[in-house]
């Protein structure tokens, strides 16, 4: 096992450096010019040759990627070009840290009620249960967030007072219980369908049949057997999950005034702020490669027939 998770993780600077390497280009010979968009209405030429020149964007493209990926090397993802003497670092990892922490109380919600909702539906097929939960599912699914958000504020706040409406207090402040709710809307729905297909699937394998022959009780075929084995799509699932924590949801962060990567992400892509575009990117991209490889280490645990090779 060692072997293939060290193999799986030399691939990951080939990734970052790919990675790295397109978005650069993008971001180098796109539309929009930054330091233009940094400038407004005040742009001047001779004060944008001036900022050109000491920030190094008159340079030859591969010059400037060298010398982006040696800063990298070195933990200096550089400085942004809107927030001018602010390492790129100190205004992206605090940001992804609040967002990071909403999307896990996000993914351990809806994982704490998908998956016993799938695997009753599955159990229950051809009883009202089973379409009751699909219906519940679909329906969440099919609210955006912009519809719930309001309702929850007129039930949550306006009519119980039971929750603060805005504001920021870390993961086990009340202020995430609304965000976080509205979050998990669509997961759940999403999860739960998948895990009642795969527990679906299952129940007529060969396997599950023959526990049954032996004579094992009902509860341990169901946990043992079948839940265990219909659990790996939705570990795939949440392993991805795990890998876009750090990218935030837009309107649910500005909606509830969380100090998320979100706003400001999308606020970077709009000034054409690119060491923070950058960074955000290979975050992002180490982020998966790492989750993926946990995602295939848990595989074996749930199924031993599944082997790393």
């Amino acid at each position: 096992m060692w072997g293939y998770v060290f193999r799986r993780l030399l691939r990951l600077p080939l990734v970052l450096l790919a990675v790295s390497f397109v978005t650069f280009t993008l971001g180098h010979y796109g539309p929009g010019d930054p330091v233009e968009v940094l400038m407004g209405q005040k742009f001047n030429q001779e004060v944008a040759d001036r900022i050109r020149r000491e920030r190094g964007l008159d340079r030859p493209f591969h010059e400037q990627y060298i010398s982006y990926i040696g800063g990298v090397l070195q933990g200096d993802f550089g400085e942004s070009y809107k927030f001018q003497g602010q390492p790129v670092l100190d205004l992206v990892l605090p940001k992804a840290a609040v967002s990071a922490q909403l999307g896990l109380a996000v993914i351990l919600i809806s994982t704490v009620v998908a998956i016993p909702l799938g695997l009753v539906a599955a159990i229950k097929q051809g009883t009202w249960v089973d379409p009751s939960v699909v219906i519940v599912t679909l329906f969440f699914m099919s609210v955006p967030a912009f519809i719930t958000m309001p309702f929850f504020v007129i039930v949550f706040v306006r009519t119980l007072h039971v929750l603060p409406t805005t504001g920021w207090g870390g993961m086990l402040a009340p202020q995430i219980v609304m965000p976080a709710l509205v979050m998990s809307l669509g997961a759940i729905g999403s999860l739960t369908r998948l895990m009642r297909a795969s527990t679906m699937e299952v129940i007529g394998q060969d396997f599950v049949r023959t526990a049954r022959s032996k004579g094992l009780l009902e509860r341990v075929v169901l946990f043992r057997h079948v839940a265990r084995n219909a659990l790996i799509p939705i570990i795939t699932v949440i392993g991805l999950s795990l890998a876009t924590l750090v990218e935030g949801a837009f309107i649910v962060e500005t909606f509830f005034g969380i100090p998320g990567i979100g706003a400001f992400a999308v606020d970077s892509f709009f000034s054409r702020d690119y060491p923070v575009i950058m960074a955000l990117v290979l975050m992002i991209a180490a982020s998966y490669v790492v989750f993926n490889l946990l995602v295939d280490l848990v595989y074996p645990l749930l199924d031993p027939r599944i082997r790393l090779r």
